[in-house]
């Protein structure tokens, strides 16, 4: 058996989930928003009103090692866990501009990035995520679906990945650079 699909998930009290099996979808609506998931046809997915859990399991377990049904049922599991916690506690990720006079600003849902180009670049905020900036230099992106806070923090960080010989560019907040030596002069 999967041993990740197979747990339940405990949900919180302020937290609302419906089960639509027609359709295959799954709406979690709690303190910090909503959001839904539509999981796959060979996943049963089930909500107990009195013990407020969620519960996956397969269609037809004799069948449960043909294709990838013991991996969509693990799965089922894990992202629907993550949007439980997505809507009562959040997901947030740190990014840190480091270099000399590399800005980050806001303007409106604009995030506009000054990190040594000539020209500044914008970019969208998505309507899922939330974006605040501290000291010009550290991005904090917030958000219910951990999905997209990550994908967004990948694209601001692709911008300018962080260099290994002077540490320059965007890092995430918990990342730590390998710094390298440069050329050793008078040999």
């Amino acid at each position: 058996m999967s041993r990740i699909g197979k747990q339940l998930i405990p949900v919180p009290a302020t937290v609302k989930v419906s089960v639509n099996a027609a359709t295959k979808r799954v709406d979690i609506q709690g303190p910090k928003g909503k959001n839904f998931f539509v999981f796959r046809p060979e996943v049963v997915v089930a909500f107990d009103e009195k013990t407020k859990m969620i519960s996956c399991s397969v269609d037809d377990m004799e069948r449960i090692d043909e294709g990838n049904r013991r991996a969509y049922w693990g799965t089922t599991r894990a992202v629907l866990n993550k949007m439980v916690k997505g809507v009562t506690d959040g997901y947030s990720c740190k990014l840190e501009v480091i270099g000399v006079g590399w800005t980050a600003k806001l303007q409106g849902k604009k995030l506009v990035l000054s990190i040594g180009f000539c020209n500044p670049i914008p970019l969208m905020v998505p309507d899922t995520v939330t974006c605040t900036i501290d000291n010009n230099t550290i991005i904090t992106i917030a958000g219910v679906d951990s999905q997209q806070v990550g994908a967004f923090a990948s694209l601001i960080r692709s911008q300018r990945k962080p260099e290994p010989y002077n540490g320059k560019g965007i890092k995430y907040s918990t990342e730590v650079i390998q710094r390298k030596k440069g050329k050793a002069f008078g040999a």
